[in-house]
Formats: structure tokens, C-alpha cells, sequence
């Protein structure tokens, strides 16, 4: 009898044993989603390729969007690692196209997940919309896929990007980072690119934008130890500082300077012209 029971209990503890190294292995098995805290905006398969595109914001908006791209292969249920990737957006208004600024695509610590930001300076809507190629290597094999995509104006209506002909006769397109404001000083970045075609946008270095910023509903006071923005080459972004007082609505009032001093749009703020034609929007 003593030994039936011993060796029932043996049975069990086998079991529990079996069990547990069973959902060890499991547990091993799952790979965790290095994006799961982001938002996926969209996703569509072509060439036996799931294209995932993700985002801290929860849609594609006017504006600078930094995204995050994965390509799963469908066969394998794997995620492609080290791919070359670049991308065109493509507006199709009623009577013509463009492009928007659009940075390189790079592979990040994670080598299978790619970043990189487009600079969207208008909405989609029924008969006008934006599409999204994206040409991809793996292997040494080339892929490309393109599909239309809901760009959305920002939900608080605010102006983060200005898309504009300078003084120079070339056309800009200058938008401020996301940000979270806060009372004090804040670090303030932006990019600019100038059009070549209407394809095509070039990154601008070596230029400044004055920040101005004011408070309409207050008297439209400013802030003093505000920082012009001047170009940062690692980051290819302008970079300053931005006072805020106190919270509520501020516009931000911009100059854009080229190398020489010469002011391409925008202008100061004085009592007969409160604002500039150049501005950001931000309230919180």
C-alpha cells in the first residue's frame, strides 16, 4: 500500500513537473511586441509581407509624424530584420499631386523595427487623399507597395506646420516637434525643408527662426528667455527654448532668417500688427 502511494504521488509530481517545464518553454517562445505601447495607424499586406506602421499619435495628422515601420513575412510569421527602406508620399488632389518632407527611414537598436517622419501639410478628405509607397530590400530582392492612407487635421485645430513661399521665391515647409508644454521654459525644436519640385523636399541647415511667443487673450503679452531656434546637425531639426508664464492659448510668432540675415517670412510683433504671418499654435 506505502508503495502504491509513493508512487502515485510520483505520477503527480511527473506531471507537475512536465506542466511546468511545458509553459516555461512556452513563456520562452513568446516574443514581446517592441511597438505594444504605440499606436498601429495601419497595416496592409502585399508581396507575402504584413506592413505594419505605428505611431505614438493615434492617426496620421497634419503635420510631423514620427512613425515606425515593421514588415512581417507571412510565410514565417517573422519579423524582417535589416531591410533598406524609403518611402514617397503622394497627395492626389483634383488637379494635381505632390509630395510632403519625408526623412530617411533608419533601422533602430531593435533591427527590426525602422522610424523615420513625414511632414503632412494638409488633410485628406473624399476626393483628395494621400498614398504611401514604400520601396524594401531583404535579401537583395526589391520590393514596392503603396497604399492610401487617412491624414486627419490635428483634433484641437491648432497650426503646427506653415507651408509657405519666401521672400526668395522658393517655397518652405517649417513645423514644430510634439511637444508636452509645460509653465517655464521648454526645450522647442522644429524642421524646415524647401521645395525643389513637387516632389521632392529638401532638410535646410544653417538658417534661425525667432520665437515670439504671446498670450491674444491676455493682453498679448509675451515671455522673456525665449531662445532662437538654430540648426543642430546631428539632429537635422532647429532647435531653442520656449518661455511659457502660464498656461492657456499662445501663439507663437516666427521669423525665418536665412544665412545672410535676410528676413524670408514673418515678421515682428508690434502694437499696430499683433501678430506675425508666421505662427505656431499652442495651448495647454
Amino acid at each position: 500500500m506505502r508503495t502504491t502511494i509513493l508512487l502515485i504521488a510520483a505520477f503527480i509530481f511527473s506531471l507537475g513537473f512536465t506542466s511546468c517545464s511545458k509553459n516555461d518553454d512556452e513563456d520562452q517562445n513568446v516574443v514581446e511586441n517592441p511597438l505594444a505601447d504605440y499606436n498601429l495607424l495601419t497595416s496592409f499586406k502585399s508581396n507575402g509581407h504584413d506592413i505594419q506602421i505605428y505611431s505614438d499619435q493615434e492617426q496620421f495628422t497634419v503635420g510631423y509624424n514620427e512613425l515606425f515601420i515593421r514588415i512581417k513575412d507571412d510565410d514565417t510569421d517573422a519579423f524582417i530584420k535589416n531591410a533598406d527602406i524609403s518611402w514617397k508620399p503622394l497627395m492626389h488632389m483634383t488637379g494635381m499631386m505632390h509630395g510632403c518632407p519625408a526623412s530617411a527611414i533608419e533601422t533602430t537598436e531593435d533591427t527590426s523595427v525602422y522610424s523615420g517622419y513625414l511632414v503632412f501639410q494638409m488633410p485628406g478628405n473624399a476626393d483628395e487623399y494621400w498614398d504611401l509607397t514604400l520601396d524594401y530590400k531583404i535579401d537583395g530582392l526589391d520590393y514596392s507597395t503603396s497604399a492610401r492612407i487617412d491624414v486627419n487635421s490635428p483634433a484641437d485645430g491648432k497650426r503646427r506646420v506653415n507651408s509657405f513661399m519666401g521672400s526668395d521665391d522658393v517655397r518652405y515647409v517649417l513645423a514644430m516637434l510634439p511637444m508636452e508644454p509645460k509653465e517655464g521654459v521648454n526645450n522647442f525644436a522644429s524642421v524646415l525643408y524647401k521645395m525643389e519640385d513637387m516632389i521632392t523636399f529638401t532638410n535646410v541647415a544653417g538658417y534661425k527662426v525667432t520665437l515670439d511667443p504671446r498670450m491674444p487673450g491676455m493682453g498679448n503679452h509675451s515671455s522673456p528667455n525665449n531662445e532662437v531656434l538654430t540648426y543642430d546637425t546631428t539632429t537635422k531639426t532647429y532647435q531653442g527654448k520656449l518661455n511659457f508664464t502660464m498656461t492657456g492659448y499662445w501663439k507663437i510668432n516666427l521669423e525665418l532668417i536665412d544665412e545672410n540675415g535676410e528676413t524670408l517670412k514673418g515678421n515682428g510683433v508690434a502694437e499696430e500688427n499683433e501678430s506675425s504671418s508666421l505662427f505656431f499654435e499652442i495651448e495647454f
